[in-house]
């Protein structure tokens, strides 16, 4: 596919802050992980159907699930809204909307 989604700089910067400290082994490289699952996400697709150049698909499964159970991507999305000022509603544009 040619139409991978990979999160920016800027943007890795502004959710660094949410993601949860590391304890012994480092994790995948989260910005591929990441970038996966909302590719996934965005896409409708299944694990499975990850393309190969986000890693395996467990792995986007796994980092997934462990840290939608833990509120980590819901800490996200209230810690950004937050920056905006909007307190009780949450948006995210499926595109980048700058015409």
């Amino acid at each position: 596919m040619s139409d991978l989604f990979w999160l920016t700089d800027v943007q890795m910067a502004r959710l660094a802050p949410f993601f949860p400290k590391s304890h012994g082994k480092p994790r995948v490289d989260d910005r591929r992980v990441l970038s996966g699952i909302i590719f996934i996400n965005r896409n409708g697709l299944r694990w499975r159907d990850a393309p190969k150049e986000y890693g395996p698909h467990k792995t986007l499964y796994s980092r997934w699930k462990r840290w939608s159970e833990k509120g980590i991507f819901a800490r996200m999305m209230a810690g950004l809204a937050a920056e905006h000022g909007e307190e009780k509603t949450v948006m995210i544009p499926s595109r980048d909307i700058t015409s």
